[in-house]
């Protein structure tokens, strides 16, 4: 059985109400309460586990102690345990939510792809390179290494996360790095893509105009957006369930970074209509990909919020 575990750090005055909402909810075990034991910051020390399924409850009730605030909350996720009764019993009046998402852990991880260090900039760079030289070459397994290198979604779910919780700051923050970082990309690919021309590097195919990989990224269409949107969708899910494979497969489907690459190599070989198709289908995936993922969030929540109306039986412990 999935659960989480939660340690805490209480104000001595909060401690006692703490106690008393953790140790009456049925679904939250092991708990245990030190006083006097915690430093950095100073306080009581709270640790429990909490089934995964009610664990959005009794993190919000925690949130609403102001525990968070005034002292510290810490959750983990628990690998491996050993489930007894009581365990059981607990997971039976779960009901439909025994395999609810934890929000919180959720938009962490959304949170923690909306960072935007030195090394952001580099791998979308580089994930252009790649691009390029997949393009010239006519490789597509060279497209599919620039989609996975590229860390471009991790902005673009922030956005949309931003969106949905009304964050302007993380909307600002996320667009502002999207908007840098493909600039960024495409100057420095379109210098490349000019050295490639300047010495023939293309492949002989390119040359002649036979360009089954640019012709796909530059020519948007009705299964652009179509892709765009399902793929907006499955990552949603996949972050909120934390399938790694499912958010792989992601990253493959969508022509950001490709389309980056394909508009300074249309640029560099004077291709304009190419240029020009391949900018069209990289503004439709963001657009696309941002506003499905903020509605896919939104539309989670309110299927999780449905099937947790009566949902969850909190008997007090006898």
């Amino acid at each position: 059985m999935d659960m989480i575990h939660v340690r805490a750090v209480s104000p001595p005055d909060l401690t006692g109400r703490v106690e008393e909402f953790l140790a009456g909810d049925p679904y939250v075990l092991n708990l245990v309460v030190l006083r006097g034991a915690a430093r950095g910051p100073d306080g009581d020390s709270v640790a429990c586990d909490v089934l995964t399924g009610a664990a959005n409850g009794v993190l919000h009730g925690l949130r609403e102690l102001q525990v968070d605030r005034r002292g510290s909350v810490v959750v983990e996720s628990v690998d491996l345990s050993f489930p007894g009764r009581a365990v059981d019993d607990a997971v039976r009046g779960l009901g439909k939510l025994v395999d609810a998402p934890v929000w919180e852990q959720v938009e962490a991880r959304i949170r923690s792809g909306g960072r935007y260090p030195p090394s952001f900039y580099f791998y979308l760079v580089v994930a252009g390179l790649i691009g390029s030289v997949g393009i010239v070459t006519n490789s597509q397994i060279l497209i599919v290494g620039a989609m996975v290198v590229g860390p471009e979604y991790g902005a673009i779910v922030a956005v949309a996360l931003g969106i949905d919780r009304r964050d302007r700051a993380m909307v600002r923050r996320g667009m502002s790095a999207l908007g840098a970082g493909l600039l960024l990309t495409v100057v420095i690919t379109f210098l490349f893509s000019l050295l490639i021309r300047g010495f023939g590097l293309q492949s002989a195919a390119f040359d002649r105009g036979l360009r089954p990989v640019s012709d796909l990224i530059n020519t948007p269409n009705f299964f652009s957006f179509a892709v765009a949107a399902l793929a907006g969708v499955v990552g949603i899910v996949s972050l909120t369930e934390a399938r790694t494979s499912a958010l792989l497969g992601v990253f493959i489907s969508v022509t950001t970074i490709p389309a980056a690459a394909a508009i300074s190599v249309s640029t560099a070989f004077a291709s304009w209509s190419e240029a020009w198709g391949s900018l069209v289908q990289l503004l439709v995936n963001i657009s696309v990909l941002i506003v499905v993922g903020a509605g896919a969030l939104r539309f989670q929540r309110a299927i999780w919020r449905r099937a947790g109306l009566g949902g969850i039986r909190r008997e007090p412990r006898v």
